[in-house]
């Protein structure tokens, strides 16, 4: 079952089932779902085909969402799943200024000369450069580390440092390939959650650290990203780049901060991952997480723990983590 948070715009788009059915992709508008697969005369399978026709698609969801007389169903009573099914994700990582201005101070030498404050204004310097002058930093994420966003998560035994990373994820509409910052955001449908967890422990490699990050290890065993609970089309977020993230640990905020901190805005991470890449309808570009992550905290993951998960006008996400039992 869902506890609606009412996302903004007229209607979302994501993925259903009853307690013991079959899943399906729904309209939801308001309390209320409509199974699409019956709705439109081509009865899509799941969300990705919505997405793959939806140019055509969009202004019939717009009458259906306002039409009574269908068969709705109540969002109470329904299972939410995963939105949908990405056959790529593309991960963001020192993406948020404050966040890598925190871990830069945190780590610094023991023998730097310069005070706190010093070390803040130089490296919060140097994040203005890097804004203006570099380019993102982008790594592969797994399409089987996707859960739903009320489900369970478990943390594997090797997890030794599990941490929460809570993210705005932007979800292509069609293929793009070279595409410029301008016109990057038309290939955007729209918007959802993602908590891109990591193991801090793995992040690194210990037998040979030249090679640096071991993205594989840390970010992606199964269920590592809730996703969800819906996607918001695009036309209902005015504004991809004010935006808060919120994240709460047993009901104690942890990260709350504004997409206003990215270094590289949506439109910038889209065009510059299509540079090398083609992009497909229902991939995910995860934008990157915020200061606040647990590392920061001195408090990670552990059996028990609730993570809720919201993003203006997107709605919320309740995750429960579960250690592994043998």
């Amino acid at each position: 079952m869902a506890t609606l948070v009412q996302p903004a715009g007229p209607f979302a788009l994501g993925t259903f089932s009853a307690p013991d059915g079959v899943p399906f992709p729904g309209l939801l508008a308001r309390d209320r779902v409509l199974d699409l697969g019956g709705a439109l005369d081509w009865a899509p399978s799941g969300l990705r085909a919505v997405l793959e026709r939806w140019e055509e698609t969009l202004p019939v969801l717009h009458s259906l969402a306002d039409d009574d007389t269908l068969n709705w169903r109540p969002l109470d009573g329904l299972r939410v799943h995963a939105p949908l099914e990405p056959r790529q994700i593309f991960q963001s990582g020192a993406n948020y200024r404050q966040h890598v201005i925190d871990l830069e101070v945190a780590h610094r030498s023991p023998d730097d000369p310069r005070t706190v404050e010093e070390a803040r204004a130089e490296i919060a310097a140097i994040m203005d450069r890097r804004a203006v002058e570099d380019l993102p930093y982008v790594f592969i994420g797994l399409p089987s580390t996707i859960a739903g966003p009320y489900d369970d998560v478990v943390l594997p035994s090797w997890t030794k440092k599990p941490d929460w990373e809570l993210e705005l994820a932007a979800v292509i509409a069609r293929p793009a390939y070279r595409v410029s910052v301008d016109e990057a955001l038309e290939y955007v449908v729209g918007y959802t959650i993602a908590n891109d967890l990591t193991d801090r422990a793995t992040v690194f490699r210990r037998d040979m650290p030249a090679i640096g990050t071991d993205w594989l290890r840390c970010k992606n065993a199964p269920g590592f990203t809730p996703l969800g609970p819906w996607i918001v089309p695009a036309e209902s977020i005015a504004d991809p780049g004010d935006l808060r993230v919120t994240l709460k640990l047993n009901g104690e905020t942890m990260q709350d901060e504004s997409t206003k901190d990215m270094l590289f805005g949506v439109a910038r991470l889209v065009s510059y991952i299509s540079q090398t890449s083609q992009l497909l309808p229902g991939d995910l570009v995860l934008t990157g997480s915020p200061a606040g992550n647990g590392i920061h905290h001195g408090r990670l993951l552990r059996d028990g723990d609730v993570m809720e998960g919201s993003i203006t006008g997107l709605g919320m996400q309740r995750t429960r983590c579960v250690e592994e039992t043998p």
